[in-house]
């Protein structure tokens, strides 16, 4: 074990299999998003230590709004903001900007869950995050693709 670590080592969960979508054959129409797809948007960065499910996920395409809750691995994770805003940076990336998008820890599962929530809503702390060049690294190296 790693000292200082809280959770050196986490349960890894097996990649569920996901239901198929159809996609539409017309051109004109508007591709919508669902939860489905925001999952498997996040499911490189995330799925394996179970921090976000397909039932955490709220969109409401009609006024371009996407809730991920999210469960950190232990109560008192140290790394809660830093997963917050990986989901955020992954969400901003790859969808289309008309987007809002709010990140919140799960009720009850983390010790500071108010002042998380917090942090990950305020958009100056989060600019001011992106700003800084240890934590864009940190979430970049969160945010690489798994082999395999």
């Amino acid at each position: 074990m790693t000292p200082g670590l809280i959770n050196a080592n986490p349960v890894v969960h097996e990649t569920k299999a996901r239901s198929v979508r159809t996609e539409s054959t017309d051109e004109n129409s508007v591709d919508e998003f669902d939860a489905l797809e925001i999952f498997d948007i996040l499911s490189q960065s995330c799925n394996h230590l179970n921090v976000v499910s397909e039932d955490d996920i709220d969109v409401d395409n009609k006024s371009s709004h996407v809730r991920v809750t999210f469960t950190p691995t232990v109560q008192h994770c140290s790394m809660a903001t830093v997963i917050g805003l990986c989901i955020r940076v992954k969400l901003m990336r790859c969808l289309p900007p008309r987007f809002k998008v709010d990140i919140r820890v799960a009720p009850d599962s983390h010790a500071s869950e108010a002042a998380v929530n917090k942090q990950l809503s305020d958009k100056e702390r989060v600019a001011a995050a992106l700003e800084n060049p240890h934590l864009v690294e940190m979430v970049e190296r969160c945010l690489q693709e798994r082999d395999g």
